[in-house]
């Protein structure tokens, strides 16, 4: 049985994300799940830059946590695009 080949997600989660330990948490979930690499970063207008590579199921698990009710602060909405990994990443980072 063939492994699925990785994927990359790009997230951008919107609300109140900054200042509330969002990047922390989601470096400390991504690094839980496994099998991740990639950053959280925050952007300019307020939201939070999510970039994951790894396994299709982890990224998925990473997603529903984005998305859920056990993140700091309040997600009002998350936009994602998936494609292809890029290698870029060593480990999961906040920037």
């Amino acid at each position: 049985m063939n492994e699925a080949p990785d994927v990359r997600l790009t997230a951008w989660i919107r609300g109140r994300v900054q200042g509330v330990g969002f990047r922390w948490y989601t470096r400390a979930t991504a690094l839980e799940i496994g099998g991740l690499s990639g950053f959280a970063t925050n952007l300019t207008d307020g939201r939070v830059q999510v970039v994951a590579e790894g396994p299709k199921e982890s990224c998925e698990l990473l997603l529903t946590w984005l998305t859920g009710p056990d993140t700091p602060g309040r997600v009002d909405g998350v936009t994602e695009i998936w494609d292809v990994p890029r290698g870029a990443y060593p480990t999961f980072e906040i920037r």
